[in-house]
Order: structure tokens, then C-alpha cells, then sequence
């Protein structure tokens, strides 16, 4: 992606999810991946495909498990005492 794609990227994501802290981060070295990061979190990659003329870009995003918060309580496990 070039520093033009990833500015209209960067800008289409910020309105489309409305927040300023999203940022699309051009890769360290060539043929690294784009990253998309929240504040100064990196949330997963952004890829541009180009077929037969029509360009898109898909969003990967990686949510890990230590990231989650506690899953709710299931009512019908509780013990009583």
C-alpha cells in the first residue's frame, strides 16, 4: 500500500468507527504487513487486493484470549450453600 492508500484508509476507518485513536501503521521493512492499531495498540492487518482492476482492502483483527474480559457467570452452575 502506498502512503496514499494507507491516509484514505487511516481516514475511511476513523469516520466509519468514530474515533480518532485508529491508526493505520505502514510497515517497518518491505514486505512486512500494514497494521491497524488503537491508540498504541496494534488490533491486526489491513490488505489491499487488486483484481482485474477493482482494489479492496480487507482487515484482519486479532483479539487475544488474555485481552477478554471474564466470561459472565452461568446462573444454572451456581452452588448453594
Amino acid at each position: 500500500m502506498t502512503p496514499a492508500d494507507i491516509a484514505r484508509v487511516q481516514t475511511y476507518l476513523r469516520r466509519l468507527l468514530g474515533s480518532e485513536k485508529i491508526r493505520v501503521v505502514p510497515p517497518a521493512r518491505k514486505g512486512l504487513s500494514v497494521e491497524i492499531a488503537v491508540e498504541d495498540e496494534v488490533i491486526g492487518t489491513i490488505h489491499q487486493d487488486d483484481e482485474e482492476g477493482e482494489v479492496s482492502y480487507s482487515v484482519h483483527l486479532t483479539i487475544l484470549e488474555e485481552d477478554l474480559p471474564p466470561p459472565p457467570r452461568d446462573p444454572a452452575k451456581r452452588t448453594t450453600r
